[in-house]
């Protein structure tokens, strides 16, 4: 048997928090660069096309279509700056948990729910893995 030495348990011992890190900020910018582009970018862009194009899936009233797209937006610029995070995370989270609700009771299209439950559970995570950005992002504020 070896013996193991502090040097080797210390090595070990880091590497999950590497990897947690890289895995975080991996997810941070492709559902970054997702809600700024693919999600909240067109709402931004031709709500009006959106809305005449997918008339039954979007019920709701232009500036609020509107309003999402800038959260989305905003959440998506927010996930990759490292002080705003977990309050992107959070918000992105109550988006997409909102979305999915929309699309059960709403849209009915309940099929279409989980994959916003997926995401809100993902934000949900980066939200807790990112939690001491919150605090900074407070004492920033208090300033």
């Amino acid at each position: 048997m070896t013996a193991i030495t502090a040097t080797e348990t210390t090595t070990s011992a880091v590497r999950p928090g590497k990897i947690r890190n890289r895995v975080l900020w991996t997810l941070q910018i492709v559902l970054g660069l997702f809600f700024i582009i693919a999600s909240g970018g067109p709402k931004l862009v031709m709500p009006q096309t959106l809305m005449e194009n997918n008339a039954t899936a979007f019920s709701i009233p232009l500036a609020l279509l509107v309003f999402i797209g800038l959260a989305e937006v905003a959440g998506g610029i927010g996930l990759m700056v490292p002080r705003l995070t977990a309050a992107a995370a959070i918000g992105l989270a109550i988006v997409t948990f909102l979305a999915a609700g929309f699309n059960a009771f709403l849209a009915d299209a309940p099929e279409l729910a989980p994959f916003p439950l997926v995401l809100t559970a993902i934000f949900a995570w980066i939200a807790y893995e990112r939690r001491a950005s919150l605090t900074a992002l407070g004492a920033l504020i208090k300033r």
